[in-house]
């Protein structure tokens, strides 16, 4: 079975490598990702699907359809949105062990580091740990 979270990571980094590292253009380009997110369920914008450690509000939830995890997200501001838009992507429509076992990685192909600061860095690494947490609750649901 191929690495549906490797092959999505490559078409990200694809994607960015079009905007040849152009600051401005790349913020444009995160904020209108973020757009493109399914509605976030009024009644889930709740304490506890806030991802803890980002400084803006993001919203996140997970769930299981047919074996495979399915990440809702949503944030407050454009390119925190735009930023977990690009994981709920990477990561949806897997295995919880797939995305428990991946590495993320596109983050350093796209240069992400340049363009968003270091709070913005470590909230994007509260919700890869968030998501791995879902996906580990996940696999123990499915062996139970």
């Amino acid at each position: 079975m191929e690495d549906l979270i490797k092959q999505r990571q490559e078409e990200i980094i694809e994607e960015f490598s079009m905007l040849d590292g152009d600051m401005e253009m790349t913020l444009d380009y995160i904020m209108e990702l973020g757009e493109e997110l399914n509605d976030f369920p009024e009644n889930e914008r709740i304490e506890d699907n806030i991802v803890k450690g980002c400084q803006s509000k993001v919203w996140m939830t997970a769930g299981l359809d047919n074996d495979r995890i399915q990440f809702k997200a949503d944030s407050n501001t454009a390119i925190t949105k735009g930023l977990v838009s690009l994981l709920v992507r990477a990561l949806s429509q897997s295995p919880p062990q797939k995305v428990l076992d991946a590495e993320i990685y596109f983050p350093k192909q796209i240069g992400m580091d340049r363009f968003i600061g270091t709070q913005r860095s470590n909230g994007f690494a509260a919700m890869i740990k968030q998501m791995k947490m879902y996906a580990l609750a996940l696999t123990a649901k499915q062996e139970s």
